[in-house]
C-alpha cells in the first residue's frame, strides 16, 4: 500500500499548479471524513489516497483523464483495488468504470461538488465554508452559471448512487470541508 506521503509525492510529480495540488487535499480531507461516518474508520488512510490521488492525470493529461492515471499507476505497481477507485469518479465522462464500493460512490459524488462549494465559499465575505449554509449552497448550485464547470448532474447522480438526498450529501460535504481550516 502506498504511504499517505508516497501518494502525494505522486501527485506532485504530475501536477504543478496549486489549484489541482489544493483540489486533492481537499477531496482527501472529505473522504477521510466519509470514511469515519460511514463507518469504514479503519480505511480512513486508504479513502484519503484516493481523494488526493483521483485527478492524479488530469493537469497533464486531461483528455487521457482516468485512463492515464490508471497506466501510471499500474506501471507503478500500486494497489490494483486503488487504481479502481481512482478511475470510478469519471464514470460516464471518462471511462467506463462504475463506482461499486461506497467509497468509489461518494468520491464519484463529491468531486464535483467540492468544486463548487469550494467556490460558493470564496464568494462569502468569509471567504469559508465555515458559515456556507445549505440554503446557500443550494443557490449556487441551481445557477447554472456559477460555477459552470461543476456537473450538477454529476453531482446529483452521485447522490443518486448512494442513495441520500442531494440536501443530505451536499450538507455533509460541508461539514466535511469545515474540518480543513483552510477551507
Amino acid at each position: 500500500m502506498i504511504t499517505r506521503d508516497e501518494a502525494w509525492q505522486l501527485l506532485c510529480e504530475y501536477n504543478k499548479e496549486p489549484f489541482h495540488l489544493r483540489h486533492g487535499e481537499v477531496v482527501e480531507g472529505v473522504m477521510r471524513y466519509f470514511a469515519r461516518q460511514l463507518g469504514y474508520g479503519e480505511e480512513e488512510e486508504f479513502w484519503g489516497i484516493v481523494g488526493l490521488l483521483h485527478d492524479l492525470d488530469f493537469e497533464r493529461y486531461p483528455q487521457e483523464h482516468c485512463v492515464k492515471e490508471q497506466q501510471i499507476m499500474g506501471e507503478r505497481g500500486l494497489d490494483e483495488r486503488l487504481i479502481h477507485a481512482v478511475a470510478s469518479h469519471g464514470y460516464g465522462l471518462c471511462c467506463d468504470i462504475a463506482p461499486e464500493h461506497q467509497m468509489e460512490k461518494v468520491l464519484f459524488a463529491v468531486d464535483e461538488l467540492t468544486g463548487l462549494l469550494g467556490a460558493a465559499a470564496r464568494m462569502r465575505p468569509s471567504k469559508s465554508v465555515s458559515d456556507l449554509e445549505l440554503s446557500s449552497a443550494k443557490k449556487k448550485f441551481k445557477d447554472k452559471k456559477f460555477a459552470a464547470g461543476c456537473s450538477r448532474d454529476v453531482i446529483q447522480k452521485g447522490a443518486d448512487m448512494l442513495g441520500w438526498s442531494l440536501d443530505d450529501l451536499i450538507s455533509q460535504t460541508i461539514l466535511a470541508m469545515r474540518e480543513d481550516p483552510q477551507n
